[in-house]
């Protein structure tokens, strides 16, 4: 039976579909993966597809996890080797560091600063990584982008983190979460800049290119900012909720470093679990009505494609 790697394992219509083909591709162990496994995966999944017979020594099995590994390391549109801690499988250990911090060193200046800007730096470099198209940023554009994500993230966190003087302690514990919200729809827009103002590559459904289009673009990223909040929503809701309510109970004093593993264990197993699970919310391979993008692009889509009312394209991670 031939396989077919340029679709997913699973059903891609449906959200345990998307759900299954996520978890395989964000596993953290990828992150880790050598480069001569990587390497490896890319051969086989390339011989594969140029020859549509079994490599030696693999089987379906087989050929599907090298599919995976090579997916979670190379760009599905430019065929690069995306850096490492940007890919997504880097989301669960990275995002631990980084959001454990977080929650735990909320209350000064200085801390709220230096983790919000670790944070959105780690994001920058997450969001120009798993960017939609093959267009590159030029370093002028890149720089411009990153230091805009970075203030606004900032002045997000530093104002939220006024409101809550005085209030319940609670409050002040779930600020870094809304400022992650808030600082997603300013970072992943400035660093995907490049798709907002040239467009993203569409496709006819048989894989024609149409042109690159601003409307898909806009649509693909605030979908990728919807599954990003949705990524963050456990590990920086549930754990704040929950060391509280471990505080409450005597386990462990407001002062006491040994929340600290006890909180980084929470936002561990949330954020291995969350990322697939937000990533699934939509299709990466999204389609757009013909109807909605533009007119040339319309009528080009229609020219190789007469019966089509849908075009599609990455949207990004």
């Amino acid at each position: 039976m031939s396989i077919n790697l340029d679709e997913p394992k699973y059903d891609q219509k449906t959200y345990w579909g998307r759900a299954k083909h996520f978890i395989l591709l964000t596993n953290p162990l990828n992150a880790f993966a050598s480069e001569k496994s990587l390497n490896e995966a890319k051969r086989v999944v390339n011989e594969y597809r140029r020859t549509r017979s079994m490599p030696a020594g693999y089987n379906e099995e087989k050929l599907w996890a090298a599919k995976y590994l090579y997916d979670s390391a190379f760009h599905p549109d430019t065929g690069e080797k995306m850096i490492r801690i940007g890919r997504m499988s880097a989301q669960a250990p990275m995002n631990t560091l980084i959001t454990g911090c977080m929650i735990t060193f909320y209350k000064t200046r200085p801390a709220i600063i230096f983790w919000q800007w670790a944070n959105q730096t780690f994001n920058a470099l997450v969001n120009y990584t798993n960017r939609s198209g093959d267009a590159v940023l030029s370093p002028a554009q890149l720089l411009a982008s990153y230091c805009a994500a970075c203030s606004g993230a900032l002045t997000t966190a530093l104002y939220l983190n006024s409101k809550v003087k005085g209030m319940n302690p609670l409050y002040a514990r779930l600020v870094p979460f809304a400022a992650v919200c808030g600082a997603n729809f300013i970072n992943i827009p400035m660093m995907r800049s490049n798709e907002i103002m040239n467009g993203t590559p569409v496709f006819t459904p048989d894989g024609q290119r149409v042109g690159d289009s601003k409307v898909a673009a806009v649509t693909g990223i605030l979908l990728v900012c919807v599954s990003r909040v949705g990524m963050a929503l456990p590990g920086m809701t549930l754990v704040p909720i929950l060391s509280q309510m471990a505080i409450k109970k005597k386990m462990f004093s407001a002062s006491s470093m040994a929340i600290i593993p006890f909180q980084l264990s929470l936002v561990c197993l949330c954020v291995t679990f969350a990322t697939p699970l937000g990533c699934a919310f939509f299709e990466q391979k999204a389609n757009i009505s013909i109807h909605s993008i533009e007119a040339p692009l319309k009528a080009k889509a229609l020219q190789l494609s007469p019966k089509t009312d849908t075009v599609f394209y990455n949207k990004g991670l």
